[in-house]
């Protein structure tokens, strides 16, 4: 018997599992599998027999894992159903003939609910995972929460952030511990890219903090004190929200600062970044 079940987190957020079903989706099954991939699940779970929603509020959807585990992705309100006909037919739906079989077409609309379980919270669906539609009365014991793909830090080669990823970051100590271990902890040559030009900006961390101390500037600014993102604000007030933060090198801390500039400079001249891009000096 299992210490957790799927009921008591329904019931922690108020969910009533009388009123929500759940759905398995098989990654095994043809259909679903081409739906998957081509990111159109939601349409393809909208899809369904008349009245195979009657009396429930909310769907729970999960996505086959091995044996008979599931993973949750996404919690979805259930408006009226019609029948189908093609003209309902999104452009690019991998299985048209979905759309001319004697179908309702449901309205599925993904909520927030259990949004952080999004992606992370493992059940066991049970024995009889051929009933890919149940009741969520049903009993489903949790095998795993996994920890949020969104705080892990995965590598200095890997960190590409937007502004707003940045911001919460830097204002969320406890939830990204291991962003600002690590980014305190080393010297760097960076990369500010503003994704709505492909213009780039050259910078370099050095000194107290590091490169975290460096990129909480830009945080508090939105231009870090660096005149050429000064002027892409003077024209788009909230230009910011388009800058991209990456890692070019990361440097030790021993290493001196004149030695970082010397390398920096050799970037801004790779890319280009004082002809053609922030770089005002």
């Amino acid at each position: 018997m299992g210490s957790l079940y799927l009921s008591d987190i329904l019931k922690r957020n108020n969910l009533e599992p009388d009123r929500i079903k759940l759905l398995r989706h098989s990654k095994n099954h043809s259909r679903f599998k081409k739906c998957y991939d081509s990111e159109c699940m939601d349409v393809y779970q909208s899809i369904q027999n008349k009245g195979f929603f009657d009396k429930f509020d909310y769907v729970l959807s999960f996505v086959s894992e091995p044996g008979t585990s599931a993973k949750f992705v996404g919690c979805y309100s259930i408006g009226l159903g019609e029948p189908i006909n093609a003209s309902m037919m999104p452009t690019g739906f991998p299985v048209p003939e979905m759309f001319v079989e004697d179908s309702y077409f449901y309205d599925l609309q993904p909520t927030e609910l259990l949004g952080d379980l999004r992606e992370r919270l493992i059940i066991d669906w049970g024995k009889s995972v051929v009933s890919w539609h149940q009741k969520a009365t049903n009993e489903k014991a949790v095998l795993a929460i996994q920890a949020n793909p969104k705080t892990a830090f995965t590598g200095y080669e890997n960190a590409v952030l937007s502004f707003k990823e940045l911001k919460d970051i830097i204002e969320d100590k406890t939830l990204y511990e291991n962003w600002h271990t690590a980014l305190s902890s080393i010297y760097s040559i960076y990369l500010i890219t503003d994704v709505s030009t492909g213009r780039h900006y050259i910078g370099s961390a050095y000194g107290k903090g590091g490169l975290l101390g460096r990129w909480e500037q830009y945080v508090k600014t939105w231009h870090g004190g660096n005149n050429g993102l000064k002027e892409v604000l003077n024209i788009d007030p909230e230009g910011y929200k388009n800058f991209q933060f990456s890692i070019l090198q990361i440097l030790p801390k021993t290493v001196t600062e004149d030695e970082v500039v010397l390398i920096e400079n050799l970037y801004k001249k790779k890319l280009g970044s004082k002809v053609i891009g922030l770089n005002k000096n």
